[in-house]
């Protein structure tokens, strides 16, 4: 038997991505089961984490400061630029420990479907980027599939004129998988085995 206020809260969190109905219900009765301190100390965390975390305006990944820890890692090169489609896939790609250029967070894909075009992901900004910063390789690590495919190659397009090295990770990562579920040296063979475009 469940109450009305079991009910929401596991709606609640049903709505997390990989939370399916029965995950969500008994997430929802082992936090009943909680310590009431703990409890809000959760819920404390999720409204600080919401409240105070926010995106780089240089980048577009996660920070708490004025930029994120990546932009303002001076040992980082300036001169290689990683895109990726959301700031999860930055950590993702920090993982590995071996790349130590910058990156820059589209924030979605083309999916003409969907009415993303150009102009709702953070295509202008990255060509600013490139214009004014020195940049000297852009490495494009959107997802392989048809969505982040479309991305690279239209981004590759624009850049071209440019001069700039455009290299895509390699296609050690399986073809509609994503960053979030390679291990650490499929994704460093990948981006070692990078290409030009």
């Amino acid at each position: 038997m469940s109450t009305p206020l079991i009910d929401n809260l596991a709606n609640w969190l049903n709505r997390l991505p990989g939370i399916g109905v029965k995950t969500a219900q008994r997430l929802a009765y082992h936090v009943l089961s909680m310590p009431e301190e703990d409890v809000r100390r959760l819920a404390s965390a999720l409204v600080d984490a919401r409240e105070n975390v926010k995106y780089c305006p240089r980048c577009g990944n996660f920070t708490e400061g004025e930029l994120c820890a990546v932009c303002s890692d001076a040992k980082r090169d300036p001169t290689v630029v990683c895109v990726v489609r959301d700031a999860r896939d930055v950590a993702f790609m920090e993982r590995m420990r071996e790349y130590r250029g910058l990156y820059h967070v589209l924030g979605g894909t083309l999916s003409p479907m969907d009415g993303v075009g150009p102009e709702n992901i953070r295509i202008a900004p990255l060509l600013e980027r490139v214009g004014n910063e020195g940049v000297k390789e852009v490495i494009l690590a959107t997802n392989p599939d048809v969505e982040g495919e479309a991305t690279a190659a239209y981004i590759a397009r624009l850049l071209k004129p440019t001069g700039v090295c455009v290299t895509r990770i390699a296609h050690g990562i399986p073809i509609g998988g994503n960053l979030e579920y390679v291990d650490e040296i499929t994704l460093f063979k990948a981006i070692e085995n990078r290409r030009e475009v």
